[in-house]
Protein backbone atom coordinates (compact mmCIF):
# COMPACT_ATOMS: atom_id res chain seq x y z
CA UNK A 1 0.00 0.00 0.00
CA UNK A 2 1.33 3.48 -0.85
CA UNK A 3 1.16 6.51 1.49
CA UNK A 4 -1.85 7.96 -0.32
CA UNK A 5 -3.70 4.65 -0.14
CA UNK A 6 -2.83 4.22 3.53
CA UNK A 7 -4.09 7.71 4.38
CA UNK A 8 -7.33 7.26 2.44
CA UNK A 9 -8.00 3.91 4.14
CA UNK A 10 -7.11 5.19 7.63
CA UNK A 11 -9.31 8.28 7.40
CA UNK A 12 -12.19 6.41 5.79
CA UNK A 13 -12.11 3.78 8.55
CA UNK A 14 -11.82 6.42 11.31
CA UNK A 15 -15.00 7.96 9.94
CA UNK A 16 -16.68 4.54 10.07
CA UNK A 17 -17.24 4.61 6.33
CA UNK A 18 -17.26 1.40 4.27
CA UNK A 19 -15.50 1.32 0.89
CA UNK A 20 -18.85 1.11 -0.89
CA UNK A 21 -20.16 4.20 0.94
CA UNK A 22 -16.98 6.14 0.14
CA UNK A 23 -17.16 4.98 -3.49
CA UNK A 24 -20.75 6.23 -3.79
CA UNK A 25 -19.76 9.65 -2.45
CA UNK A 26 -16.85 9.73 -4.94
CA UNK A 27 -19.04 8.50 -7.86
CA UNK A 28 -16.67 5.60 -8.51
CA UNK A 29 -16.88 1.84 -7.97
CA UNK A 30 -15.90 0.10 -4.74
CA UNK A 31 -13.19 -1.68 -6.74
CA UNK A 32 -11.70 1.69 -7.69
CA UNK A 33 -11.48 2.69 -4.01
CA UNK A 34 -9.95 -0.71 -3.22
CA UNK A 35 -7.29 -0.18 -5.91
CA UNK A 36 -6.48 3.31 -4.57
CA UNK A 37 -6.09 1.97 -1.05
CA UNK A 38 -4.00 -1.00 -2.20
CA UNK A 39 -1.76 1.30 -4.25
CA UNK A 40 -2.39 -0.49 -7.54
CA UNK A 41 -4.05 2.64 -8.98
CA UNK A 42 -3.90 6.36 -8.29
CA UNK A 43 -6.88 8.71 -8.31
CA UNK A 44 -6.97 11.44 -10.96
CA UNK A 45 -5.63 14.77 -9.71
CA UNK A 46 -9.09 16.35 -9.72
CA UNK A 47 -10.38 13.48 -7.54
CA UNK A 48 -7.78 14.32 -4.85
CA UNK A 49 -9.68 17.49 -3.90
CA UNK A 50 -12.93 15.56 -3.66
CA UNK A 51 -11.26 12.84 -1.54
CA UNK A 52 -9.81 15.48 0.79
CA UNK A 53 -13.20 17.20 1.14
CA UNK A 54 -15.03 13.97 1.96
CA UNK A 55 -12.37 12.84 4.45
CA UNK A 56 -11.99 16.31 6.00
CA UNK A 57 -8.25 16.57 5.37
CA UNK A 58 -6.01 18.72 3.19
CA UNK A 59 -4.66 17.70 -0.21
CA UNK A 60 -1.17 18.13 1.23
CA UNK A 61 -1.98 15.63 3.97
CA UNK A 62 -2.99 13.07 1.36
CA UNK A 63 -0.10 13.70 -1.04
CA UNK A 64 2.91 14.68 1.06
CA UNK A 65 4.94 12.78 3.62
CA UNK A 66 4.81 14.14 7.15
CA UNK A 67 2.36 16.98 6.47
CA UNK A 68 -0.03 17.56 9.37
CA UNK A 69 -3.73 17.24 8.61
CA UNK A 70 -4.52 20.86 9.31
CA UNK A 71 -1.51 22.50 7.72
CA UNK A 72 -1.07 26.25 8.20
CA UNK A 73 0.42 26.72 4.72
CA UNK A 74 -2.68 28.71 3.67
CA UNK A 75 -1.45 31.81 5.49
CA UNK A 76 2.30 31.64 4.87
CA UNK A 77 4.40 32.69 1.86
CA UNK A 78 2.61 32.01 -1.39
CA UNK A 79 -0.55 31.35 0.62
CA UNK A 80 -0.80 35.07 1.46
CA UNK A 81 -0.52 35.98 -2.22
CA UNK A 82 -3.15 33.43 -3.21
CA UNK A 83 -5.43 34.59 -0.40
CA UNK A 84 -5.27 38.16 -1.75
CA UNK A 85 -6.01 37.21 -5.36
CA UNK A 86 -8.56 34.45 -4.78
CA UNK A 87 -11.63 35.17 -6.91
CA UNK A 88 -9.83 37.71 -9.13
CA UNK A 89 -9.23 37.27 -12.84
CA UNK A 90 -5.59 36.43 -13.50
CA UNK A 91 -3.34 35.17 -16.23
CA UNK A 92 -0.93 32.40 -15.29
CA UNK A 93 2.46 31.89 -16.88
CA UNK A 94 3.80 28.34 -16.53
CA UNK A 95 7.32 27.01 -16.58
CA UNK A 96 7.92 25.88 -20.19
CA UNK A 97 8.16 22.18 -19.39
CA UNK A 98 4.97 22.32 -17.36
CA UNK A 99 2.81 24.46 -19.64
CA UNK A 100 -0.91 23.83 -19.30
CA UNK A 101 -2.52 23.84 -22.75
CA UNK A 102 -6.03 24.61 -21.44
CA UNK A 103 -4.84 27.63 -19.43
CA UNK A 104 -2.12 28.92 -21.79
CA UNK A 105 -2.60 32.63 -22.53
CA UNK A 106 -6.13 32.55 -21.10
CA UNK A 107 -7.67 34.62 -18.29
CA UNK A 108 -8.82 32.44 -15.41
CA UNK A 109 -9.93 32.74 -11.81
CA UNK A 110 -8.28 31.18 -8.77
CA UNK A 111 -11.30 29.84 -6.91
CA UNK A 112 -9.44 28.24 -4.00
CA UNK A 113 -6.06 27.03 -2.86
CA UNK A 114 -4.69 24.67 -0.26
CA UNK A 115 -1.05 24.19 0.54
CA UNK A 116 0.76 23.69 -2.73
CA UNK A 117 -2.34 23.33 -4.92
CA UNK A 118 -4.76 25.81 -6.43
CA UNK A 119 -8.13 25.33 -8.09
CA UNK A 120 -8.49 27.39 -11.26
CA UNK A 121 -11.60 28.08 -13.34
CA UNK A 122 -11.42 29.23 -16.96
CA UNK A 123 -13.71 29.55 -19.95
CA UNK A 124 -12.38 27.69 -22.99
CA UNK A 125 -13.68 26.73 -26.41
CA UNK A 126 -14.72 23.46 -24.74
CA UNK A 127 -16.71 25.42 -22.14
CA UNK A 128 -16.03 26.18 -18.51
CA UNK A 129 -13.25 24.07 -17.02
CA UNK A 130 -12.04 23.67 -13.47
CA UNK A 131 -8.54 22.37 -12.81
CA UNK A 132 -6.41 21.59 -9.82
CA UNK A 133 -2.84 22.67 -10.53
CA UNK A 134 0.33 22.64 -8.44
CA UNK A 135 1.50 26.11 -7.42
CA UNK A 136 5.05 25.03 -8.27
CA UNK A 137 4.14 24.81 -11.98
CA UNK A 138 3.37 28.56 -12.11
CA UNK A 139 6.17 30.96 -13.02
CA UNK A 140 4.10 34.13 -12.54
CA UNK A 141 0.59 35.41 -11.90
CA UNK A 142 -0.73 38.66 -13.38
CA UNK A 143 -4.01 40.23 -12.32
CA UNK A 144 -6.01 41.22 -15.44
CA UNK A 145 -9.13 43.31 -15.97
CA UNK A 146 -12.28 41.29 -16.41
CA UNK A 147 -13.94 41.54 -19.81
CA UNK A 148 -17.54 42.75 -19.68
Amino acid sequence: MNKLGIRIAEKRKLMGMAQIEFAEKMHVTRQTVSRWEAGTAMPDVDKIVEIADILGVSCDYLLKNGTPENSTARTKGVGKLLQNIRGKTVQLVFFDEEADVDLFNRPCRISDYEGNWMRVIANTKKGKIEKLIPVSSVLSIEIVKEEN
